[in-house]
């Protein structure tokens, strides 16, 4: 029997009505704009508490640095809540980093996208014979911006290692070229990304033979 207990927002007994701070009825979770800012002008919020935000603590570490700059420190910097590398550490990790495929279709649209994808077998993987093609990588690119990468999803091991890495080279504005003409290091998971080369709407198979 599993029992999961979830973390509650508490902000229907702290006051908010007085001065006015509208609350998401059905969750309790604060909205805001893109710099924290409540309805209410000086009433700011960060962290889990936000409406439709990730709930991960380096992420309300960062918004809260970024509050505190823009208010005391002269700074215009926003925290960013779309390129966050995030991971899942079920026995065989996922990592994302960006936009899901669905949502970068609500944005985008699926004509101006391109998602790239394989199945991949870890080295590590293949002297205790586990299954190949379990695995998965996904990048998926905007199409009228160079092909710049703005999701990229891998189901494997070490997926946290590998997300945070490219996480950087997305801040950076990482594009389907780059990707192409950086060196895999060989056999490595990381790898995977540098050597994609099907796309989802071809319908090509994307099952590997060996690692």
């Amino acid at each position: 029997v599993l029992i999961a207990i979830g973390r509650d927002a508490c902000t229907r007994n702290i006051g908010l009505q007085t001065i006015g701070v509208k609350i998401n009825e059905k969750n309790g979770k604060i909205p805001v704009n893109d710099e924290e800012q409540t309805n209410v002008p000086y009433v700011y919020a960060i962290g889990d508490i936000l409406d439709g935000k990730l709930e991960l603590t380096p992420v309300a570490i960062q918004a809260g640095r970024l509050l505190a700059q823009r208010l005391y420190g002269g700074s215009s910097r926003k925290c960013d809540y779309i390129n966050v590398p995030t991971t899942v550490f079920t026995p065989l990790e996922y990592g994302s980093c960006g936009y899901p495929e669905e949502r970068a279709i609500d944005e985008y649209g699926k004509q101006n996208l391109e998602v790239y994808h394989t199945l991949f077998w870890p080295l590590e993987w293949t002297v205790p014979g586990r299954d190949n093609n379990t695995c998965y990588a996904k990048i998926i690119c905007n199409k009228q911006d160079n092909n710049r990468v703005i999701g990229l999803h891998v189901l494997g091991p070490n997926a946290g290692e590998v997300t945070q890495g490219f996480a950087a080279a997305i801040k950076c504005g990482l594009t389907k070229e780059l990707l192409d003409e950086t060196i895999g290091i060989h056999p490595t998971c990381a790898e995977v990304f540098t050597t994609m080369d099907i796309t989802k709407s071809s319908g090509q198979d994307i099952t590997q033979k060996g690692c």
